[in-house]
C-alpha cells in the first residue's frame, strides 16, 4: 500500500466522508426526540423517572459527539475541495494514510493529536 495520498485515494476519501456525512445526519435525525426534556409530571415512578432522565443525557452526550464528528466531515469535505486535504492543520505536515483509512475526518497528525490531548490531560 502506497503511503502517498494521490488524485484516486482523495476522491475515495471524498466518498467515505460523504457517506460518513449522510449517516451522521440521519443519526441526528433519529436521536432528536431521545434527548428532548423529560417531564417530571408524567405519571411515572420515581426510579423510571430516573431511568428516564439519565437515557435523556446520554443520547444528548451521544447527540453531541454526532454533531462534532460532522463538523468535522464537513471541514475535510472543504479541505478537499480547497486542496489541503490530508494536511495537519496544526503543523502542515501529512497526515498519514492509515490514520485518515481509520478516521476519514482527522484534521492533527497523530503527533499533534497526542500532544492536544496531553494539553488536555490533568
Amino acid at each position: 500500500m502506497s503511503d502517498e495520498l494521490t488524485p484516486k485515494k482523495v476522491m475515495e476519501f471524498q466518498q467515505a466522508l460523504s457517506l460518513l456525512r449522510q449517516e451522521l445526519e440521519s443519526l441526528l435525525s433519529i436521536s432528536k426526540s431521545a434527548s428532548d426534556t423529560v417531564e417530571l409530571d408524567q405519571p411515572i415512578g420515581r426510579l423510571s423517572r430516573i431511568d428516564a432522565i439519565q437515557q435523556q443525557k446520554m443520547a444528548k452526550a451521544n447527540r453531541q459527539n454526532h454533531i462534532i464528528r460532522l463538523q468535522q466531515v464537513n471541514a475535510s469535505l472543504s479541505a478537499i475541495e480547497e486542496g489541503c486535504y490530508g494536511e495537519c492543520r496544526s503543523c502542515e505536515e501529512p497526515i498519514i494514510i492509515g490514520r485518515l483509512e481509520a478516521r476519514p475526518e482527522a484534521a492533527l497528525c497523530l503527533s499533534c493529536q497526542e500532544a492536544r490531548e496531553r494539553r488536555r490531560s490533568p
